[in-house]
């Protein structure tokens, strides 16, 4: 196992007690490895980078689905208002520009054009659509706010926006979800894919939940009405388009995809998969994708290719390629893939799920790896600050470093989700 830290490697172990994991969480916070700096709207940009590398990347940007993943971070540590402070600024987001929604519903705007679409990458400052082209149709985004928001409106600890509500299930009735081509996880070329779909039939679940015991007409938009049993309509074609899918991402003649990590999330944070499927999904990343350094998103993904610097200026490192994917492609040999730090703490988080039902110690030491692993993957000394949750390791001159996007929130929400699953291990 490659290790970059020496004094995390120190600590790492085949087996760990509660209060080894404390040990951790007390070092990786004392040394800011899960410092989260939220902007004045509670959100978060996609990465901690000084203000001149934010705005060259992108990546001071806010991202729906990273978000997602902070609160998911949040609530689990049992730090719910910060949760909440997430999912509300989303919410607001949405009903500003809750225009795009009901332009679709209302067949005034054209979904095929991604820019319509409702926006999941924006100014987190001001709450604000970005004007540059962007890959926006991303229902996979859409999917996970609905998911979290009416979690969190089930508990009670946010006042749900009713009208909001509607529009998200008739704007996915519009598109047709369950066979709508978006550029889902990875932002890229559009296709039908499994991971989009399962995001939103979690989304529209946790709707379906919390709309249970309400009135027959649950909320509605103008004349539009969201009934139970449309809701079960929109969820049963969801499921079986999945069922169709899975366990390929993909199925299409042209864009078809066997192997794909954004899988992972129907096992785990999301629950569509299924024990089975979910233990097949694991399976096949693991089989086909996982890396000394890292896993890879799927075979043959050019963005952070071997000397991807060398390759493309720095303006071009991480532009809207979802129109001109075969470009970057071009650049890319199978096998140099850059090796991704968000994986292998959600197969930690799965396989501690399993173990906790199972017993089988088997489940444990999958664990354990993965949470090593994960550990492994921070930063020591090197281009970066040490300590640091890196988006992924790719090939530079002949050596896996850490990409310039270090360190991605995404990476460290993970990491903290995989800690927290290991001390219920542990506790068990």
């Amino acid at each position: 196992m490659i290790v970059h830290n020496a004094e995390i490697g120190r600590r790492l172990k085949p087996r760990y007690s509660a209060g080894d994991i404390r040990d951790l969480l007390a070092l990786l916070i004392a040394r800011g490895t899960l410092d989260f700096k939220p902007l004045p709207s509670g959100l978060y940009p996609a990465a901690n980078l000084d203000a001149t590398a934010a705005a060259r990347s992108g990546y001071g940007n806010v991202w729906v689905r990273d978000n997602i993943y902070v609160a998911l971070a949040y609530e689990v540590a049992g730090d719910t208002a910060a949760a909440r402070s997430v999912v509300a600024a989303l919410a607001a987001f949405y009903r500003k520009h809750r225009g795009r929604f009901a332009a679709i519903v209302k067949g005034e705007a054209d979904p095929a054009r991604p820019m319509n679409r409702p926006h999941v990458r924006f100014d987190g400052v001001n709450l604000a659509e970005n004007p540059e082209t962007w890959a926006q149709a991303q229902n996979d985004a859409l999917g996970y706010f609905l998911w979290a928001y009416c979690r969190m409106a089930s508990k009670g600890q946010l006042a749900p926006d009713r009208e909001l509500l509607a529009l998200f299930a008739l704007y996915f009735q519009r598109i047709r979800y369950w066979e709508d081509e978006d550029s889902g996880h990875w932002e890229e070329a559009r296709k039908v894919e499994a991971s989009s779909i399962g995001a939103v039939v979690a989304g529209l679940r946790a709707l379906r939940d919390f709309a249970m015991g309400g009135a027959r007409v649950f909320c509605e938009f103008e004349d539009r009405a969201l009934t139970p049993d449309l809701l079960d309509e929109l969820v049963g074609a969801g499921e079986r388009a999945l069922a169709e899918i899975l366990p390929a991402e993909c199925v299409q003649p042209v864009q078809a995809r066997r192997h794909d990590a954004a899988l992972l999330f129907l096992a785990y944070p999301l629950d569509v998969a299924g024990e089975a499927m979910g233990r097949g999904i694991v399976d096949d990343v693991l089989a086909k994708l996982q890396g000394d350094y890292g896993i890879r998103r799927y075979p043959g993904d050019s963005y952070w290719t071997a000397d991807y610097k060398d390759k493309l200026p720095p303006g071009r490192l991480t532009a809207e390629y979802s129109e001109r994917q075969s470009e970057r492609d071009a650049l890319a040999r199978q096998g140099e893939e850059a090796q991704w730090c968000i994986f292998d703490p959600i197969v930690s988080v799965i396989a501690g799920r399993r173990y906790r039902r199972s017993r089988d110690p088997g489940d444990l030491d999958q664990q354990v790896r993965h949470l090593n692993r994960s550990l492994g993957q921070i930063t020591g000394e090197g281009p970066h600050a040490a300590f640091r949750c890196p988006e992924a390791y790719y090939l530079e001159h002949g050596r896996y470093v850490p990409n310039d996007q270090t360190p991605l929130l995404w990476t460290q929400a993970n990491l903290w989700l995989a800690l927290s699953a290991m001390a219920n291990s542990a506790s068990a």
